[in-house]
């Protein structure tokens, strides 16, 4: 098949050529491709009555099922802009997105500010009414597809601009990277404002193959229901959805095991205990990690079901994306183990520009390179490694020190619940490692034992000289632990 230009054109192919095929479902239905692509028409039709037109912004709150897709793809349909808002966002950052955006509306729960409005109930309606005579132009790759706006825990939000090439080169960097089926069939309770779960999406419907919604795991009930009922064949999760999975219903996921072909899990560090578990549940599955970001997705991935003794290894690159590592100075180096850089990655998936911010993409985009502060290296077969940011990695007398090595560790104790590491200043050997700690039963909590654990389990060199107790570990939407928060812990 020739390749298309947007992930919107793809969905008219598929309705042309497969029309009954599965396309998308949540709790209350689903649509096939047919169905999807007419529901696209017919909304897109009346978002073009209400002055949404090429380049403008139109700004949706989330609301994790098939219509808030519908939404999405009518917007680019009229090569529009789609802002996703995670959902119940404070009414605060609507407006705030709104006003920087010059949005021409806002689709949502309730009217916010001076943006003209639609409620979703609305939209529904108008994705449900006779599709349009009149075809609709399809976007071109080099039009602005979306800007996804970061959660702004580390300062003001960004808005990173992705082109209908980025979309597309993303979802291949998934839909090679995974080997989809035709027939796949995906779960995927990853947020949709957000860049994991949409990127998931786009991989599914470049592919012709189906995505399956849920609001998250927490109703897990429902999410099983869903499994059983669409006969799911993958799944998307992040670290911290997994491990409420596996709270909350032990053992079940093994039931699906010759069902499940693969799972993905990102957007944070898997606990070495949680991907142990996985590994035994569901030994014939391709379990795989991806590296990237909102910036540059999907870029790297890794099986950790065959390629398992690599510690801190990442996988090898993408489809559409290549690797270096480069000098404090962007200058590539000779890297290994023992001489680490930074990280930076080439392709099409890589993002256009962070909006209305010239200097800030010149800051990390020059040429079509990407540049990051992960600390790595590149291996002789072509391994990629990434030992942490450089801001998180411990420097220990001239010994880097990934947080993960002692968090993966600390997480094997039955004594904790949870846990965190980042460096501290020291007099003798610039820095040291400080742990902070939720233990499983703070009342009962032995800290001599515990410190014999971690004496028995770590090396010397990497024992935590602070040990501080909380009573939660600050992390993000995806589990991503806010590190900047345990350094300064008074920030909002």
């Amino acid at each position: 098949m020739e390749k298309l230009s947007s992930i919107v054109e793809y969905i008219a192919h598929h309705a042309q050529t497969k029309p009954v095929q599965p396309a998308v479902a949540d709790k209350d239905g689903a649509l096939s491709y047919g169905q999807f692509w007419q529901c696209i028409c017919s909304l897109a039709d009346g978002l073009a009555k209400r002055k949404v037109a090429r380049g403008t912004c139109v700004v949706v709150s989330c609301t994790q099922n098939t219509v808030y897709m519908i939404c999405e793809f009518a917007v680019q349909l009229l090569g529009a802009v789609f802002v996703p808002l995670e959902k119940n966002a404070a009414e605060s950052r609507i407006k705030e997105i709104c006003q920087e955006t010059d949005a021409v509306l806002y689709i949502g729960k309730e009217p916010c500010g001076t943006t003209p409005f639609l409620d979703m109930r609305q939209a529904a309606s108008l994705s449900a009414a006779p599709a349009p005579s009149t075809a609709f132009p399809f976007p071109k790759k080099e039009d602005t597809a979306e800007i996804l706006f970061s959660t702004g825990t580390t300062g003001k939000s960004k808005g990173i601009v992705l082109t209908h090439e980025n979309d597309v080169a993303l979802a291949e960097n998934v839909l090679y990277g995974v080997e989809v089926k035709p027939d796949n069939i995906e779960l995927i309770p990853m947020p949709l404002s957000h860049s994991h779960g949409l990127r998931r999406t786009y991989a599914n419907l470049v592919n012709g193959s189906a995505v399956v919604f849920a609001d998250g795991v927490t109703l897990l009930k429902q999410v099983f229901s869903l499994m059983d009922q669409h006969r799911v064949t993958a799944m998307d999760l992040s670290p911290s959805m997994l491990t409420i999975i596996f709270k909350l219903s032990k053992d079940r996921l093994g039931d699906y095991a010759g069902q499940i072909d693969y799972i993905q899990l990102g957007s944070a560090p898997l606990p070495e205990e949680d991907k142990q578990h996985l590994r035994r549940l569901l030994p014939d599955t391709r379990l795989y990690n991806f590296y990237g970001s909102t910036e540059s997705g999907c870029a790297c991935l890794l099986n950790f079901n065959t390629d398992a003794d690599r510690p801190h290894c990442i996988g090898k690159p993408a489809r559409n994306a290549r690797f270096m590592v480069v000098d404090e100075q962007k200058h590539p180096i000779c890297s290994s183990k023992e001489h680490t850089g930074f990280l930076a990655s080439f392709g099409s998936m890589n993002m256009k520009g962070y909006f209305h911010a010239p200097e800030l993409t010149a800051s990390v985009l020059t040429d079509g390179w990407l540049y990051t502060k992960d600390l790595g290296y590149i291996d002789d077969e072509g391994y990629v490694y990434m030992l942490g940011r450089q801001d998180d990695v411990i420097n220990c007398g001239g010994i880097k020190i990934a947080p993960e090595e002692i968090e993966s560790v600390v997480l094997t104790s039955p004594m904790i619940a949870d846990c965190a590491c980042i460096p501290v200043p020291d007099p003798l050997t610039g820095q040291t490692p400080k742990l902070f700690i939720v233990p499983r039963e703070p009342a009962d909590f032995d800290r001599k034992a515990f410190k014999s654990f971690l004496s028995d389990a770590l090396e010397a060199g990497k024992q935590p000289k602070y040990i501080e107790c909380i009573d939660k570990i600050p992390r993000t939407y995806n589990g991503k632990i806010q590190r900047n928060k345990l350094r300064s812990p008074s920030a909002d």
